[in-house]
């Protein structure tokens, strides 16, 4: 730009122009801040809409996972059911035709042995004299089948069946009895034809008889046999485990009490030396502790009465702690104190000549004391802090105790 240009009369227009340029950049900087910030703020929205969309989609994932698990569960018990239905159904299909096997069986039975034996009867009671016999063998063979039916009737109607078993078997036994001794004396029936009509006669309402029974006990909900066996297995079973977990619970009590015994001889134990070790040491502090002990009804010296009874003899709130401790404690602290801070020279050596030079003992040794230039202070009486009492005291002890270890050597 040449002189002319910065003339008087055009410096207020390229005044003008400098502060609107320099306005658009403000303003330019401005947006762009802003243009970034708002970038920044639709990145960190965009970061979150994204962490929420994954949130949802592993929440929408486990809740999936979680009904179709559900599913499958309900899926398995349902065919669990049904499987066991179906074998409960097959099982009540087999006991029926289990059921009409042995019952038809049964009256198929009976109804053989009626005839074989009612023929001999017939035969043994005919007599052209007295036709009127003919009606025996109804009588026999009958009465067992109407006592018979009167055990099915019981059975039905969950009566008392044991007089018709005994009526059935009272009436076999006569018939039986009869057919056999026929056979033994006609010839005309023989041997072998009483006997097979012997055992037709008991034969038939045996078998009758059983099936009524089988289903009387099945009805009466009396169990079998082998149900029997199975539930005195199981009981014993019970039984021992039962005995079991009680000679465990038995033997971890005693582990508990024995355990508790042990503790309690070692508590015992560890205050009895803890009782003659403080007596022997601190007798005047035990004195103290059996009077707060006796006066609180405590039935040991507890670690509170014990502390206690330490602050009300020593003053010291810390157990272990005595007046003679402390000073010497605070007098080992004094020490290490003007240790540290250089009061004290390095070593043996520079202590000697440092406190050589204060007594002036050696005019030509090297003044080694600090902080003072090499010339110390003029001394006047009251300079120096007095000792505390405490600490005159523990000196005193400290210099006799030098002086018969001293003596003793």
């Amino acid at each position: 730009m040449t002189v002319t240009e910065l003339s008087p009369e055009t410096m207020p227009d390229r005044a003008a122009e400098l502060m609107a340029q320099a306005e658009a950049d403000a303003i330019r900087v401005k947006a762009q801040a802003e243009a970034e910030k708002q970038r920044i703020a639709n990145a960190r929205a965009e970061m979150k809409l994204e962490a929420e969309r994954a949130a949802h989609a592993k929440r929408i994932a486990e809740l999936e996972a979680a009904k179709a698990k559900a599913d499958a569960e309900a899926a398995k018990a349902t065919a669990e059911a049904e499987a066991e239905a179906e074998a409960e159904a097959d099982r009540v299909q087999e006991q029926q035709k289990t059921e009409r096997t042995w019952k038809w069986g049964a009256r198929g039975i009976y109804a053989t042995g009626l005839v074989i034996a009612a023929p001999i009867q017939f035969i043994a009671f005919w007599d052209s004299k007295r036709p009127f016999l003919l009606a025996a063998p109804a009588l026999l063979e009958g009465l067992a089948l109407v006592l018979a039916l009167g055990a099915a009737w019981a059975v039905a109607h969950r009566r008392d069946v044991l007089p018709y078993r005994i009526g059935i078997m009272i009436g076999a036994l006569i018939a039986a009895g009869i057919n056999l001794w026929h056979g033994l004396s006609d010839a005309d029936i023989g041997l072998n034809a009483g006997l097979i009509g012997g055992i037709a006669s008991l034969g038939g309402p045996i078998v009758l008889m059983s099936y009524e029974h089988g289903i009387a006990q099945r009805r009466d909900g009396i169990p079998s046999r082998r149900e029997r066996r199975a539930e005195r297995k199981a009981a014993a079973a019970e039984a021992a485990e039962a005995e079991a977990k009680a000679q465990e619970k038995k033997a971890a009590e005693a582990a508990r009490e024995a355990e508790k015994k042990a503790a309690l001889e070692k508590a015992t134990a560890e205050q009895q030396r803890r009782d003659t070790d403080r007596q022997q040491r601190h007798p005047e502090v035990w004195e103290i502790a059996e009077a707060l002990r006796s006066a609180r009804g405590a039935e040991t010296v507890t670690e509170q009465i014990w502390a206690d009874a330490w602050y009300r003899v020593t003053g010291s709130k810390t157990v272990g702690i005595t007046p003679e401790i402390e000073a010497r404690s605070k007098v080992a602290q004094a020490r290490m104190k003007a240790a540290v801070e250089g009061a004290l020279a390095d070593g043996d050596e520079d202590e000697s000549a440092q406190v050589g030079s204060q007594k002036g003992k050696d005019p030509d040794a090297v003044d080694k004391r600090r902080f003072n230039g090499g010339t110390p202070p003029r001394r006047t009486p009251g300079d120096t802090v007095p000792y505390a009492d405490i600490a005159r005291r523990e000196m005193s002890a400290e210099q006799k105790r030098a002086a018969a270890s001293d003596a003793s050597v």
